[in-house]
């Protein structure tokens, strides 16, 4: 297993929810957070201050990942400030309701931008500085990308190519680099659910409760200290996909 402390890593969206707790778990092990946010600063030093208060270092940097060169960007800050990236974590996306029938080409764009553009070009910027440190690649995919939600069908697209890229980049930044992929399942309600939702996802899902951003963060710990896993997906999502 590698030893993270005292490395690089790039955590973007960890400004809030699932980003901030990977962003924390690796602060806890000692490692050099680069905190990115795109609009909430305040959520950001937040992160930060947690990081800091786990016994890790972290600097906060902007970025509207959606703007391909403040992509780029954001990588080359990374290298200027701290010198070297071990690992990147991609997190920043978005999930919106579209029903069929009413999603316009805006949420379209600005989903497949986020979740699907972004983590490539960052990655594809970051390369050489990881295969430099023989690090790795961590993208935090969903179980959309396995099941079909109705009203969520270009998100769970999203997400499908999140699989098929973490298998494409692992192949092809190998043997320097592993690239690997968490897909959670219900790590934390999307914004809009209620408890009545929450009752009946506990229901339904065989370890009769709902997943934390703290499982998730345990599995990407998990891929980014595993020096011979590459190229794979871990399901955290409470056996979900067992359902028959």
């Amino acid at each position: 297993m590698i030893a993270l402390a005292g490395r690089v890593a790039l955590v973007t969206g960890a400004g809030r929810r699932v980003g901030r707790a990977l962003a924390v778990a690796l602060g806890a092990r000692g490692m050099r957070v680069v905190v990115h946010y795109a609009g909430s600063a305040q959520g950001a030093e937040e992160t930060a201050r947690l990081i800091r208060a786990a016994a890790g270092t972290a600097r906060v940097l902007q970025a509207d990942l959606r703007d391909v060169s403040a992509a780029e960007q954001l990588v080359d800050r990374v290298l200027e400030q701290e010198g070297e990236l071990f690992a990147l974590v991609n997190s920043a996306a978005v999930m919106l309701r579209t029903p069929v029938g009413e999603t316009t080409a805006d949420e379209w764009d600005d989903m497949f931008a986020l979740n699907v553009r972004a983590p490539y070009f960052l990655a594809q910027r970051a390369a050489p500085a990881l295969k430099a440190a023989r690090g790795a690649v961590v993208n935090i995919a969903d179980l959309a990308a396995f099941e079909t939600w109705p009203a969520y069908v270009p998100h769970g697209m999203t997400k499908a190519a999140i699989v098929q890229m973490t298998r494409g980049l692992a192949h092809a930044l190998a043997p320097e680099v592993r690239v690997n992929a968490v897909a959670p399942g219900v790590a934390l309600l999307p914004e809009g659910w209620n408890d009545a939702d929450a009752e009946h996802l506990r229901r339904t899902t065989p370890l009769q409760r709902l997943g934390t951003p703290e499982d998730v963060a345990g599995a990407m710990v998990y891929l980014l200290e595993a020096d011979y896993v590459t190229g794979e997906v871990i399901t955290v999502d409470g056996g979900r996909h067992i359902r028959t």
